[in-house]
């Protein structure tokens, strides 16, 4: 068993070398200067930390797959300059800057062959704190554990943990590189699991203000999932392509190929969720055209792989449906989707069309095939819409990633209500059930990335905005009532700015390190409407 400072000593050189551009294959600067080793460079000042096939190691994998929101500008500083408060040093007296330039540039390269991470990988992985069992079952600090935020900061990768009540951090702690997908709590609020690009999932324990658990389920992932009983979490990976199971204590059970049923095609996997209701993940594919459904009910009944006629002439042999994979055949992959109220169907969005007609379908999960066209066109962000309650119908609404507009969907006949203008392409909308306005940010707008827009729900029409000019503002979560929307100022100087949710005004800003993302305990563990699930 590895001790836990082994399990974080990583976080800074993690937060440094992940940023850390690295080494191309040698080139040359010019043909009157030697050659540039650079896969030499790599092993004498990187591989330590981020490991020989740059998978990562006390530093995150140098991928670019996992470098794929790091601009090649920034990486470059990093590596020249280092970064405050972490491990990682600059290289600016040890390297020329041609050399730096060429690691910088070699770490944006694909490792050949391309790397594996198999089963023994991930358990060999796998590191628990000494004595975990024993902590104590109540929290370790006075706030309402259902109340509680948990809020991603990605400017130094640490987390903070906010108390709803009073606003004021109880906690703050370093987090593994990049975390990406949301966090995801367990059903009693007490244990929460994050998920990093680089495949790392860590359970904590908010109770005890301590990390519980590690493992990695891959090279590139995309996020988690965590059953509705708390009993499985769900890993999606880019790389490899595979979905790797675990139980709650993140002991590997079990890992699927992401691959096609003829076996032909891999993918890399789009996105996992619980669909708590029904007892079963639900998982897209970004490369092959199916829906699946894993169920973790022990009485799921059996599946057929296409067309049974008659079960006694063993035409169809039935596969376990219990953690089984049933399979859903689409016109085209999804790149994410999300669910209807009552987890019905699944409303997801594909790559954008050329010719602009709708990219978005819904997907009936009990007949296992698309019902619908959703008349939403360029680039809708599905993963983060919201469902509410428009007159006697309901309704979805999502943002969009190429315009400013916000589109609104009859959920009983799929047809379009109606389409509301904000300033610019955004990407996040929230609301809650006690607040009768919906929140959308326009962060994807060069012009207009510092405005939320406040939606009236049943007129579906603006009726306010709050602005921090300059700054780039997004990403709305509300308190346990509904009383507070709390907002993020996304930059390394940023903040997380409190908003009364009824008069719109500022109540309180807090300095934060580009806080991407904030989650409220109570409102995921109950999937709020107006919140991702």
């Amino acid at each position: 068993m590895k001790s836990k400072a082994t399990v974080w000593q990583s976080l800074g050189l993690c937060a440094l070398l992940a940023a850390l551009p690295s080494v191309v294959a040698a080139q040359t600067a010019s043909p009157t200067q030697p050659t540039i080793n650079v896969p030499a460079l790599y092993q004498q000042h990187c591989a330590s930390c981020h490991g020989a096939q740059r998978l990562g190691g006390m530093g995150p994998a140098l991928l670019p797959e996992s470098l794929a929101r790091l601009k090649k500008a920034e990486a470059l500083k990093v590596t020249t300059e280092g970064r405050a408060a972490t491990q990682m040093a600059g290289f600016a007296a040890q390297l020329k800057p041609e050399e730096i330039a060429a690691l910088t540039d070699w770490i944006y390269t694909p490792v050949s062959p391309a790397p594996t991470w198999s089963a023994t990988d991930i358990t060999t992985s796998r590191v628990d704190a000494a004595g975990w069992r024993d902590w104590p079952a109540q929290p370790q600090w006075r706030a309402d554990p259902m109340n509680l935020f948990v809020v991603v900061e990605a400017g130094d990768h640490h987390v903070s943990l906010l108390d709803g009540d009073k606003f004021e951090v109880i906690h703050r702690f370093a987090s593994r590189f990049a975390l990406h997908g949301g966090p995801k709590f367990t059903p009693d609020g007490r244990y929460v699991y994050f998920g990093s690009r680089d495949g790392w999932i860590t359970k904590y324990d908010l109770y005890n203000l301590k990390v519980v658990t590690e493992v990695r389920a891959g090279i590139n992932m995309r996020n988690i999932a965590v059953s509705g009983d708390g009993r499985y979490v769900m890993a999606a990976n880019y790389l490899p392509h595979t979905l790797a199971l675990f139980d709650a204590d993140l002991k590997l059970l079990k890992t699927y190929d992401a691959r096609s049923l003829d076996g032909k095609n891999t993918s890399r996997v789009s996105a996992v969720y619980d669909a708590a209701p029904r007892r079963s993940f639900v998982v897209a594919l970004k490369d092959i055209p199916e829906l699946w459904e894993i169920s973790y009910d022990p009485k799921a009944p059996p599946i057929y792989d296409g067309f049974v006629h008659d079960y006694k002439m063993y035409e169809g042999m039935p596969k376990d449906g219990f953690l089984g994979v049933r399979r859903t055949a689409l016109d085209e992959p999804l790149d994410d989707f999300f669910f209807s109220q009552n987890y019905a169907y699944a409303l997801g969005a594909s790559r954008p069309h050329a010719d602009g007609s709708p990219s978005g379908q819904v997907v009936n999960l009990d007949v296992r095939r698309k019902i619908a066209d959703l008349p939403i066109g360029g680039m809708p962000h599905l993963g983060s819409g919201i469902t509410f309650d428009h007159g006697s119908r309901r309704v979805m609404a999502s943002p969009n990633l190429k315009s400013g507009d916000v589109t609104v969907i009859d959920m009983q006949n799929w047809g379009l209500v109606g389409t509301i203008k904000t300033p610019g392409p955004g990407f996040f909308m929230r609301s809650h059930e006690a607040t009768p306005y919906a929140w959308v940010d326009s962060m994807m707008s060069a012009q207009a990335k510092d405005t939320l827009t406040i939606i009236d729900k049943q007129t579906l029409k603006p009726v306010a905005s709050v602005r921090t000019p300059g700054k780039t503002l997004a990403h709305i979560e509300f308190d346990k009532a509904g009383k507070h929307a709390l907002a993020s100022l996304w930059e390394m100087d940023g903040a997380l700015i409190i908003y009364d949710a009824a008069t719109f005004k500022e109540v309180k800003r807090l300095p934060m390190k580009k806080p991407v993302g904030k989650y409220n305990v109570h409102n995921k563990i109950t999937r709020s409407e107006g919140t991702s699930h």
